[in-house]
């Protein structure tokens, strides 16, 4: 029987709304969420991370203090962690960290991506070997180095008769598609929360829209729907991924722009929930199989009453659920994920999947940064 070992989680995601820490035991095939916790990011790193992302001008010494200072928020929130836990750094095998990504762009001649997060400050400064970089080797063999989570959504759900789609809804929305006798695959289908969060920003200076209560007050306008609708992304076959590099505050605007008047700003958010939902369900219903599919919501926008009422109308033939009714937190799914390929490159198992990412095969992902 294979031990038990605790490996620690950290994701950052696109949303940055802070750092996510999942705590997670590993048996066999056995996967438990022990404990979980948000650590808080300053207003400080926030800007700088959007001032990359959003391709304001910078100089490599901002990058590379935002590097270091993001190594030493991701080590603070393991070892807030530790603390709130009780267990040791010798306790735990392994971090699993993601980084922070600040440019994804895996199209082209040179396709690159780059995540943030001194590896070396994490290790050294919780005492724990720490595995990172998980993108970049997925990359160097022709994928796209996302999506990295369908693997882990088919380890911890078991397999059905029907297809079983996991949607996770952060600042970019992408699913893991599971149908019998076929390989899992899966792949960014847009934005997730990023444009309704980049909106609301931009006209309340609220971080979210709070139980999408501006979106509610408002009406879909159909006309700047279809205007968006028609971006080449969403027609692109995958594998496919995206970031946002691409899907931000400009995009929306010049979206707006296109149809030469103005919208009130409620009835524009209330757009992009409909945008989010109608893309990712155009998506979905792509993979339908079986007589009773379902699909489970993880992330931030499992949280959005709004957005998973449209999701049910858009697919009416489909079970929709979060995963935290299906037993796995959905709010720290992404965490527990990275956490587990931490696991997988400290046994050597490949834990990306050619069939999602498109690369030329299957390899053990992450760079192990030793604490001594």
């Amino acid at each position: 029987m294979a031990q038990k070992e605790l490996y620690i989680g950290v994701m950052s995601g696109t949303s940055l709304d802070g750092v996510d820490v999942a705590l997670i035991e590993i048996d066999d095939h056995n996967i438990r969420l022990i404990s979980s916790y948000l650590h808080p990011m300053t207003e400080s790193i926030k800007q700088s991370i959007m001032d990359i992302c959003t391709g304001q001008p910078t100089h490599l010494p901002a990058i590379g203090i935002l590097d270091h200072r993001l190594g030493h928020l991701f080590a603070d929130a393991v070892n807030a962690l530790l603390a709130q836990t009780g267990y040791r750094a010798q306790d735990i095998r392994a971090i699993g960290c993601h980084g922070q990504t600040v440019y994804h762009h895996p199209a082209g001649e040179t396709p690159f991506t780059l995540q943030l997060g001194d590896a070396h400050i994490i290790a050294t400064q919780t005492g724990i070997d720490t595995v990172a970089d998980f993108r970049r080797k997925d990359m160097a063999l022709g994928g796209q180095g996302a999506p990295l989570v369908p693997a882990f959504h088919r380890e911890i759900f078991p397999h059905k008769d029907s297809t079983l789609i996991v949607l996770n809804i952060g600042g970019i929305a992408n699913i893991s598609v599971i149908r019998p006798n076929y390989p899992v695959s899966g792949y960014d289908t847009g934005p997730g929360n990023i444009l309704m969060d980049a909106w609301c920003q931009y006209h309340t200076r609220e971080k979210f829209d709070k139980d999408a209560r501006i979106a509610q007050s408002g009406r879909v306008d159909l006309p700047l729907l279809e205007v968006m609708k028609r971006d080449a992304y969403f027609a692109a076959q995958p594998p496919k991924s995206t970031g946002r590099e691409y899907f931000n505050l400009d995009w929306v605007q010049s979206k707006v722009k296109m149809l030469g008047r103005h919208i009130v700003a409620e009835n524009i958010q209330r757009t992009l929930c409909r945008l989010t939902a109608e893309t990712i369900a155009d998506q979905v219903v792509l993979h339908q199989s079986g007589t009773q599919p379902q699909l489970f919501v993880c992330g931030g926008g499992a949280s959005n009453p709004l957005l998973m009422k449209e999701l049910q109308a858009q697919l009416q033939d489909w079970l929709v659920s979060t995963t935290s009714e299906q037993g796995v937190d959905s709010d720290y799914m992404e965490a527990m994920a990275f956490a587990w390929l931490a696991h997988q490159r400290i046994h050597g198992i490949p834990s990306n999947v050619p069939e999602v990412t498109g690369a030329s095969r299957a390899v053990s992902l992450g760079v192990i940064y030793t604490a001594r």
